[in-house]
Order: structure tokens, then C-alpha cells, then sequence
């Protein structure tokens, strides 16, 4: 069969270990491939392979690569070296990753497949850890390279690491040289972070506590960048041995709320490999539109137009786990074949280029039974697998060959994503709920979102790729970024900025100036008062143009020096201004109208989202005057594509306006869904089957 690379990347996890029967695997492996499958991820653990020092039993996995290549199905490997063989634990137990409390890892079951030996890998800050994982690693490597079944490595199962580790001494020595290159020397060191007694290098530990303070913000930083080198060796490991097969990796989406404590950096991550993925599952996240749309698009942008996929999705239901419990049957909890076709044409949608279901077959032992499969659990159809061999069948045709050369037009605007001021909220945070962050910068998303104004994730470095920002949640800001962002403006940008912009500063000291860093100019105004009280903030509102808007968790009022007055709370206090600063002007408001909308999803708080971007001039590229159907335009050398998207269970029709800016549309045709559609002068019509979709070619 012929195994050129596929069109889109169709396919599943299949093998691991434990699962499934083998007597079933050919008939797997036909099925697949009849369903239109062309692709399977299996995890090759070590601590099953390497069954004693230098003694291996590549049998079953040898049985897959010549399955893969009878029946056009690729392979990748995966998982590897985060399972490590029982001898080794005893031998080599100072290898493994050291808790802060002097605790090493421990050989456990690992719930996603049923074996031993699942530790997390060795601690690569030890030579001797590099070099018995370089040798299993080659074994593998050199083993399957020229393979003909061969498609690529997945060198990390959702990039992210325990918020414990490690602690060991090689790590507390790598920890050392980190910050002697940072700092230059060691009074440099004792001075920044304000303990004037060191005497050798030695003396200098890593914190094994969380305040907001300088040394547990460098340990933040230090542990991210570490375990992404270690990645990265692993990758470089890798292409030295093998030229010709992908490297790729994917993570949680979890950029958002997990890159201070356990690393999760999208951006980061996806700079290492050729091509990048995210596990989505809805059974876990939950099944609100805006949800799967906002994972989408910061994988996307972390990508930064490198070839993605959705690599873990949902197929088959999840029982009996945290996450579902209290949760409606419907909210992802027992998958329909219209869920997964909705979940496929979302990330199809969001701009992924390959599809892999969490599981091909669920599991038959252990607490994540049943869960996931996308065929039954005794390896046969269904409507779900059916509804995935359509979509398959149909992504990989010659007819969608044009629309999968393109990719998702750039944003209306761009949501400034600061790795700092997260780092910085984990550490601060002692009151209220937490996740304040988070929940702004979910709920910019979802009040941009709402309004069917495409918002994407950017980073200050990326800031000149957008003439319009927002701004979530800023508290913590460099005195490098601030200056970054106000030249920016300078020079033509337009910002909206959320309340207490950079009110800590450098190594997390509050400004004696507010707004901090010179900002005061920029937004023409100086703090009048400021409240930091999230567990009772939840009455903050503002009036905007006559509207009251919801706030929460913090509340600045201003005192405009050349800036004008553009809201006001309650007491009269001054709430917004705005203000032209060179070429560009910005608006800051003094509280967090995103956490308000993410928190109660008032109609003024979406309102909110609509006025200030409407103040800020951008083109909207799309308008859609029902509140139920969700459009992504895409670009590509094959041309113009618009994908109109229905995720709730019952149909619904809009009139749909797409910008001339984008294109000038006099026809179109239809690649998936009702063929009855027409465009007239950029506006028509359409009506959406239930969780569904449209995707049309406008010419």
C-alpha cells in the first residue's frame, strides 16, 4: 500500500502494552484502514522493552511496525523514557527525580496503559541518567528508522512536569550555573534576591516554598527552561540518528494555567519540534462552545505556523473520574457520533492538520476502563467510529485538497499572553478563589468569542504582528516588556488594558508610581486609589457609555492628568479613561471586566467586549447575527474558505456578513454540508444541522 504522508493525519493511540488483545490486532489494524485511518501512535515504554541491562524484547512492537506497513497505517512512537525498568529503579535509584522533601519517585502502574515502571523518567540534570536513556533511546531509534510502517517520535506526552521536582543535588548544581550566568557572580546574586550571607555557591538552595518573591520566580524560570532543554537534547538525540521521520510533540493547552507551577509553555514547547499537538478532551474540560475554540487557537499560536494537530482526542465515554462528576450526561460524558463530528470539524476548523482519537479501543483494566475508545470496547464499529471514518474519508480526498492548504486568517485582535505576570499570579496568590490569570484571560476570550470577533493568543514578542491589543490582567510587568508594549503604541497600536497595568514591577516590587514603568504617561492618568480584596469583589462595576459593567478582584480608580474620563463606578470614582499617546491611543479600565464576564456572563459584560473593540477602529471580519453559529475563515494557497460551525444540539440559522477585506465573494462552493448555500454581495443565509458544520470555498 502506498505510504506517502497523508493529507491530513487520520488515526488513533493504539497499542500500549497491556491493550489491546493480540488476537485482535490485524483485525484492527484492516478495520482502520478501511475506515480511512492512516495513522497510529502506540507508547514504546522501556521498562517493557529493556527487561534487563542490555537485554531487549522489541517482539510486539516489531508485530506493529510489520502490521503498519501491510495496511498503509504509519506509526509513531511514543511515551519511551518516562517508564523505567524495574532493575533500574533499584540500581540506579539516586537517578530518579527528588521531591523537595528528599523523596524520590517510585515505580508505579501507570493508568493509561496498564503497566510498571511508570516513574517519569530519569533526572537528565545527571550525566548517568543521559547516558542510559541515550542507549535505550538509540536501541529505539536505530532499530525502526529505515522501518517502511515508520511516521515520527512523540518526544513528549503532554509537555508538562510535576510541581514538586526535581530536587536532587545535580539539579540544585544546574539550578546554580543558571543563575551564575544570570546574575554574574554570587553578590550579585545575594543582592537581588536580598540574602547577604552567601558565602560559596553551595549555600545557594532551591526554594521549597511559594512567595512572590525573586528567588521563586528565578526557580519558576529555571525548572521551565530546564525540562525544555532536556527535550530538546532528547530531540537532537533523536534527528542524529534518524533524518528522515518527524519529530513532533504535543501538550495540554495548558499555557494558560499551568506554565508557572508545572511548565506548560505552548510557545516553548512547539519551538523544539516540527511539528506541535495539545490533548483535548471534552469529558474532562466540559463541552461549552468557546472551550475546544480557545485550546485551538493558543496550540495555534504557540505553533507559530508550524504544522499542528489535534493528537488526543476524545472518541468513547469516560466513567467514574473526577472531572465528570456533578456534570450533565451531555457535557461530554457519553460522546455521540454528532460529537465527534463536531469536535473534528472544530479543530479542523482552528487550523489542525491531523486527528488522533485518545484511544483507538479503550482500555480493559485499571480506573480508566472503558474509557475514551472510539470503537467498542471488543474492537468493533459504531456510529462514533463511523462518523470518524466519514470525516477521515473526506479530509484525505483529492476534492479537499485546496482547503487543507490553508490556515486560519490572523485575528481581529490579539490577547497579549505574559508569562511573567502568570509566574508571578501563582506566587502572589492568598485569597479568594485563585486563578486569576486564568479566568481573565478565558474570559477576554470568551467576550471576544461571543461577540464572533476572532481573538488570538500573542506574545509581547509577536506584539507588531497586531494593530489592536488587549491586555488581561497585567499586575506584573518588566520594565523591558512595559517599554516594549508603550513603544508599540507609540507608533500606531491601539491598546485596551485592564486595571493595575504593571503595578509590579521588576523582581515583583510594587511601583511607588502608579501606573508603574512610565505608564502614567501613556494612559495620561495617575492612580487615584486602589483595593486589593478578590474574596469580596464581586460587586465592582462601572458605568461605559451608559452600561454597567461588571468587574472583579481588584479596583484602581484614576486621577487624568491628559487623559479623558471614559467611565466611572458607582461613587463617582474615576473607572476608565482613555488617552492618544503618539501615533496610537489606549484605553485603560480599572478593574477586570474579563474576570466579570468570565464569572457571570452578563450581557452588558459582553457588551463590554463589543464597545471597546468598536472604539478601537479594528475590522471585524466577520459579523453573524444569531448568537448559536460559529464562523473561521481560512486562507491558503488554495484559495478562500469560510467554516461555519453549529455546536449545539439543535439546528440554527444566521445571516452571515463577511468582511470585504477579506475577500470580495460572488460565489461559493460547497465542500461539506448543505449544498443549497449562496452568497450574495459577502451576506447570506444559512442554516447549520445540529452540532455540524458548513465549509465553503468562496470565489
Amino acid at each position: 500500500m502506498s505510504m506517502k504522508h497523508p493529507q491530513v493525519p487520520y488515526g488513533a493511540v493504539y497499542f500500549r502494552k497491556s491493550n489491546p488483545p493480540r488476537k485482535d490486532w490485524e483485525r484492527d489494524y484492516a478495520q482502520a484502514s478501511r475506515d480511512g485511518m492512516n495513522l497510529f501512535r502506540h507508547w514504546f515504554m522501556w521498562s517493557a522493552i529493556e527487561i534487563a541491562p542490555g537485554r531487549y524484547d522489541w517482539e510486539e512492537y516489531d508485530a506493529q511496525l510489520e502490521l503498519a506497513a501491510k495496511y498503509g497505517i504509519r506509526t509513531i512512537i511514543a511515551e519511551m523514557t518516562t517508564f523505567t525498568p524495574e532493575w533500574l529503579n533499584r540500581k540506579y535509584r539516586h537517578l530518579l527525580l527528588q521531591q523537595a522533601d528528599g523523596k524520590t519517585a517510585v515505580s508505579r502502574m501507570q493508568v493509561s496503559s496498564a503497566i510498571g515502571g511508570h516513574t517519569g523518567g530519569l533526572c537528565l540534570d545527571h550525566d548517568e541518567s543521559k547516558r542510559l536513556t541515550g542507549e535505550f533511546l538509540r536501541e529505539l531509534v536505530l532499530r525502526y528508522t529505515d522501518h517502511p510502517g515508520m511516521f515520527g517520535y512523540d518526544v513528549w506526552n503532554e509537555c508538562n512536569y510535576g510541581h514538586q521536582v526535581c530536587y536532587c543535588p545535580a539539579t540544585q548544581n544546574k539550578f546554580r550555573e543558571w543563575l551564575r550566568e544570570k546574575y554574574g557572580s554570587l553578590e550579585a546574586l545575594g543582592k537581588a534576591w536580598r540574602r547577604y550571607s552567601f558565602a560559596e555557591w553551595e549555600d545557594v538552595q532551591a526554594p521549597v516554598f511559594k512567595e512572590a518573591y525573586p528567588e521563586c520566580i528565578d526557580w519558576l524560570e529555571f525548572r521551565k527552561h530546564n525540562f525544555h532543554a532536556q527535550m530538546q537534547w532528547k530531540v537532537e538525540l533523536i534527528r542524529s540518528l534518524d533524518s528522515r521521520n518527524s519529530v513532533t510533540a504535543h501538550g495540554i493547552a495548558a499555557s494558560l494555567q499551568n506554565m508557572a507551577a508545572g511548565g506548560s509553555d505552548d510557545w516553548l514547547a512547539a519551538s523544539k519540534v516540527s511539528s506541535y499537538g495539545l490533548t483535548w478532551v471534552t469529558a474532562r474540560k466540559g463541552s461549552e462552545p468557546w472551550k475546544q475554540s480557545q485550546a485551538i487557537d493558543l496550540v495555534r499560536a504557540g505553533s507559530r505556523g508550524k504544522p499542528f494537530w489535534h493528537a488526543e482526542m476524545q472518541g468513547g465515554p469516560l466513567w467514574l473520574q473526577p472531572q465528570v462528576v456533578g456534570r450533565e450526561k451531555e457535557d461530554g460524558r457519553v460522546a455521540t457520533a454528532a460529537d465527534v463530528r463536531l469536535w473534528n470539524m472544530t479543530s479542523l476548523a482552528g487550523g489542525a492538520r491531523g486527528i488522533m482519537y485518545l484511544r483507538w479501543r479503550s482500555l480493559l483494566d485499571g480506573p480508566l476502563f472503558g474509557a475514551f475508545g472510539l470503537y467498542d470496547t471488543d474492537g468493533l464499529q459504531n456510529p462514533r467510529s463511523e462518523a470518524a471514518s466519514e470525516i477521515a474519508k473526506w479530509a484525505n480526498g483529492e476534492a479537499q485538497r485546496d482547503l487543507f492548504l490553508s490556515s486560519p486568517v490572523k485575528g481581529d485582535i490579539g490577547i497579549v499572553v505574559v508569562p511573567e505576570t502568570q509566574v508571578f499570579n501563582h506566587l502572589l496568590e492568598q485569597a479568594g478563589e485563585g486563578e486569576f490569570y486564568t479566568k481573565c484571560m478565558w474570559g477576554t476570550y470568551q467576550g471576544f468569542f461571543d461577540n464572533h470577533i476572532q481573538a488570538d493568543y500573542v506574545l509581547i514578542d509577536h506584539i507588531d504582528e497586531y494593530c489592536v491589543l488587549y491586555l488581561p490582567y497585567p499586575i506584573k510587568l518588566s520594565a523591558e516588556n512595559a517599554g516594549r508594549i508603550a513603544g508599540w503604541v507609540e507608533k500606531g497600536g491601539i491598546l485596551i488594558s485592564e486595571g493595575c497595568p504593571a503595578y509590579f514591577g521588576d523582581a515583583g516590587r510594587v511601583g511607588v508610581v502608579q501606573p508603574n514603568h512610565g505608564w502614567d504617561r501613556l494612559f495620561g492618568a495617575l492612580q487615584h486609589e486602589v483595593e486589593f480584596m478578590p474574596d469580596i469583589a464581586q460587586h465592582i462595576s462601572f458605568d461605559l457609555d451608559g452600561a454597567k459593567v461588571p468587574g472583579g478582584l481588584f479596583l484602581q480608580s484614576y486621577a487624568p492628568t491628559t487623559g479623558t474620563v471614559r467611565g466611572t463606578y458607582a461613587d463617582g470614582r474615576v473607572a476608565a479613561v482613555q488617552h492618544s499617546f503618539g501615533k496610537g491611543k489606549a484605553m485603560l479600565v480599572g478593574t477586570f471586566p474579563s474576570e466579570g464576564y468570565f464569572r457571570t456572563k452578563d450581557e452588558n459584560g459582553m457588551e463590554y467586549f463589543r464597545r471597546v473593540f468598536a472604539w478601537s477602529g479594528g475590522n471585524q471580519s466577520v459579523k453573524v447575527n444569531g448568537p448559536h453559529l460559529r464562523v473561521r475563515l481560512q486562507d491558503g494557497a488554495g484559495g478562500k474558505f469560510a467554516w461555519i460551525l453549529n455546536p449545539h444540539r439543535e439546528s440554527a440559522e444566521a445571516e452571515i456578513e463577511i468582511s470585504p477585506q477579506f475577500a470580495k465573494i460572488a460565489s461559493c462552493k460547497v465542500l461539506w454540508g448543505d449544498p443549497n448555500t449562496a452568497v450574495r454581495d459577502n451576506l447570506f443565509s444559512i442554516r447549520v444541522p445540529a452540532k455540524d458544520a458548513i465549509v465553503l470555498q468562496l470565489m
